[in-house]
């Protein structure tokens, strides 16, 4: 964050303190967002932001790339295949399983771009993340119908449909509003974060991250995500996420496809402490969903 502000922070008088330095930078931070949002919105290709300009909103003209990211990112994650190893559809090429999950993906990104934010960093947009940010959602009807993601309920077979509309996503909304509570309206939540697999390695993701992060110190939000990989929840405890829940999807006969849900609260400017008392306790219990 300093060398990003670093040409404000020297029109700061050197009397300010380093938690007023901080906030300036925060502010200045959320500025540019706002500025590339707008920019964004308006089909500019160069809406970037962040500390080198190296993080670049998506425009919606260019959401089959970042969706082929992700999808590319996400081609044999757990919860992902889910939804296209389905028993009704057993004889599916793979082509054909990839073709529904890029869709998914291309609608999934679309409707992010007309009511969230959708950020990129790397070369060939090699991660790519979805945020919803306080108080935006794409579950509403005009947002379902531009983004075409109405079309799920055909192009996914009646197992997947259950899988997807009856058991997913309110499992997710439930399961968000429980542990976030008053804070679910004012908090960020971090939907998907992907590096396609030619750009791993080189901390693009935890870069799109800790953008939004530094805006969530600031304004003192929570940011909330849901992961489906084993190995993810120890990198983003390094950046000051905690475990909250454990949930599972349970309509595979053999085993559960599960989800480990974080929050990250925002840490003081000055003292770098996490603030804990305004999120209600949650006790990390296995969610059962009844189907």
């Amino acid at each position: 964050m300093e060398k990003f502000a670093a040409t404000a922070i020297t029109l700061v008088s050197s009397q300010c303190s380093v938690a007023q330095q901080m906030q300036f930078a925060c502010s200045q931070a959320k500025h540019d967002l706002d500025l590339a949002r707008a920019a964004a919105a308006r089909g500019m290709p160069t809406a970037t932001f962040g500390k080198k300009n190296d993080i670049r909103i998506v425009g919606i003209h260019e959401y089959k790339e970042a969706a082929l990211s992700l999808a590319e990112a996400f081609e044999v994650d757990e919860l992902s295949r889910y939804f296209i190893d389905v028993p009704d559809r057993e004889h599916a090429t793979e082509q054909e399983k990839w073709e529904l999950h890029l869709s998914i993906f291309e609608y999934i990104v679309y409707a992010h771009c007309l009511k969230g934010l959708v950020t990129t960093t790397g070369p060939g947009y090699a991660a790519v993340a979805l945020w919803l940010p306080p108080g935006d959602h794409i579950d509403d009807w005009a947002t379902m119908l531009r983004s075409g993601m109405w079309r799920l309920r055909y192009k996914l077979s009646a197992e997947a449909r259950k899988r997807f509309f009856d058991e997913f996503l309110p499992l997710l909304h439930d399961t968000k509003v429980g542990v976030l509570g008053a804070l679910d309206e004012s908090s960020w939540y971090l939907v998907y974060v992907g590096t396609r697999p030619s750009g791993r390695g080189k901390g693009y993701a935890k870069k799109l991250i800790e953008q939004i992060s530094s805006l969530c110190d600031e304004e003192g939000r929570a940011i909330y995500l849901e992961s489906s990989n084993a190995i993810n929840p120890a990198i983003y405890r390094k950046m000051g996420f905690e475990d909250r829940k454990r949930v599972y999807m349970q309509r595979i006969l053999d085993r559960n496809v599960e989800l480990d849900i974080m929050v990250r609260m925002p840490k003081a400017a000055d003292e770098k402490v996490i603030i804990r008392e305004k999120l209600p306790a949650a006790s990390v219990k296995i969610h059962r969903l009844q189907v």
